[in-house]
């Protein structure tokens, strides 16, 4: 897998960009739901569509979310959002942008 995950809590995790080909070693990880904070083409065309690895997340079995956003514009309203997504989705859920940091932050003020 291309992207480390960094392990939070046993039913919360992080991790950098993400991959197509990431997707199913996370399925196989037992991950249920992935929550991309990373903006469309934040990163080029390189970077995956966020609507492109939810199709692929959802073939998988799993439930894919997102809640976009840059360094510096995160907002009460996102934390909210992304609050309410960890609570009512099924665990384990894996949250991932540029770094893991952003994911990371907002998981923390979501608390």
């Amino acid at each position: 897998m291309t992207a480390q995950i960094t392990q939070h809590t046993p039913s919360f995790a992080t991790a950098p960009q993400l991959e197509l080909s990431d997707l199913n070693e996370i399925a196989a990880l037992g991950f249920k739901t992935i929550i991309c904070n990373r903006p469309d083409d934040e990163g080029g065309p390189a970077q995956p569509k966020a609507a492109l690895l939810k199709a692929q997340a959802q073939n998988l079995g799993l439930s894919f979310h997102h809640i976009p956003f840059t360094s510096g514009q995160l907002t009460e309203e996102l934390v909210k959002e992304f609050a309410h997504v960890i609570k009512s989705s099924e665990a384990p859920v894996l949250a991932f942008c540029r770094s893991g940091a952003r994911s990371t932050q907002i998981w923390n003020l979501g608390l």
